[in-house]
């Protein structure tokens, strides 16, 4: 059985999701962003007690099939900029990669992700690209040519320009500001 949740973003989470379920006395087979793989439930453990105890540690249970989806479009593309997975091919343009990884045409896709999100799949992929700058320049350890190749960037002024459009600031200002914030990459996109 698969469950499909919400707001796993990286490893900690999977263990968090691990662990709740285990507390149950379910067996976990395989744990991957936003969805896990159990054997059958306990006939003591229903699916509202699951839902309460993820939603007591800030997840979700998806039982809705768009809602699925459009959670699985975001933990392809998280995994791609956040995790350095690169499963995509460098010549493979983002669109053909949902469709490949998700299994659905990718007009129904980027359709269905703007009614649910109320944001395109590229100005979602535009705001984690420059979450991943902030993380870069917190820590520091890359210049900004290195920061625009490595997520993809045409040229340092393309990164640049969208970072200042998204973040009223310029990456060296957001730098040098001690006050600057960066958003939870689960909650990228969601209203402020």
């Amino acid at each position: 059985m698969k469950l499909y949740i919400k707001h796993m973003v990286c490893g900690r989470c999977k263990r968090a999701v691990r662990e709740i379920l285990e507390e149950f006395g379910i067996e976990v087979q395989k744990v991957e962003l936003g969805e896990v793989e159990v054997g059958e439930l306990p006939a003591t453990v229903s699916l509202d007690q699951i839902r309460q105890a993820l939603a007591e540690n800030d997840f979700e249970l998806l039982e809705d099939r768009k809602a699925v989806l459009v959670e699985q479009i975001k933990t392809v593309i998280v995994n791609e900029i956040h995790h350095d997975r690169r499963e995509r091919p460098e010549h493979q343009n983002l669109s053909d990669f949902l469709t490949q990884k998700i299994g659905y045409d990718y007009s129904y896709l980027s359709h269905l992700f703007s009614a649910v999100e109320a944001m395109t799949i590229e100005k979602y992929v535009i705001a984690q690209k420059i979450e991943k700058v902030k993380e870069y320049l917190r820590y520091g350890e890359l210049t900004l040519s290195e920061i625009a190749w490595r997520l993809g960037y045409s040229s340092t002024q393309h990164l640049s320009n969208q970072f200042k459009q998204l973040v009223g600031l310029t990456p060296s200002d957001f730098k040098r500001t001690e006050t600057a914030y960066r958003t939870e990459i689960d909650r990228i996109g969601q209203p402020k």
